[in-house]
């Protein structure tokens, strides 16, 4: 008791990588989330959002959405399989 705890985060994850992570999910044109924000949308206010996507991913308290189920039909017929988009 008494003891301060300590003030690191238990992820070290560089602001850059969340940056260079962006441009990818730009460059690749990158769908709505379950959330149904869209790139431009999220663009709006790019700073903070990659901010606070930066600090939840590094504090540990980030818990991705679940993902976006997609029916595609099986290669050789016989149905549908479900597929998980995140």
């Amino acid at each position: 008791m008494g003891r301060l705890k300590s003030q690191a985060k238990p992820f070290e994850i560089s602001k850059w990588e969340v940056k260079e992570a962006w441009g990818e999910v730009r460059a690749n044109k990158g769908a709505p989330g379950v959330d149904g924000e869209s790139i431009d949308e999220f663009e709006k206010d790019l700073r903070n959002n990659l901010y606070k996507v930066w600090n939840r991913m590094s504090s540990g308290s980030y818990f991705p959405s679940p993902v976006r189920a997609v029916e595609i039909p099986k290669p050789h017929g016989g149905g549908m399989r479900m597929l998980g988009i995140p």
